[in-house]
């Protein structure tokens, strides 16, 4: 089994909430001029570039 260090345990947190889409309040508050999350990404084509910390 992979073990995982806390720090790239946070990291990849971090990374997971960041992938998540933009509230539907936001879409109507700014009337529609935010759509998208700059910050999403999927699994398979866009690969996290987190060094293991030893």
């Amino acid at each position: 089994m992979s073990k995982k260090s806390n720090l790239k345990k946070r990291k990849l947190g971090k990374k997971l909430k960041q992938n998540r889409r933009i509230p539907l309040l936001a879409i109507l508050k700014t009337h529609r001029r935010v759509q998208t999350n700059k910050f999403s990404r999927n699994w398979r084509q866009n690969k996290l570039k987190i060094k293991e910390e030893k």
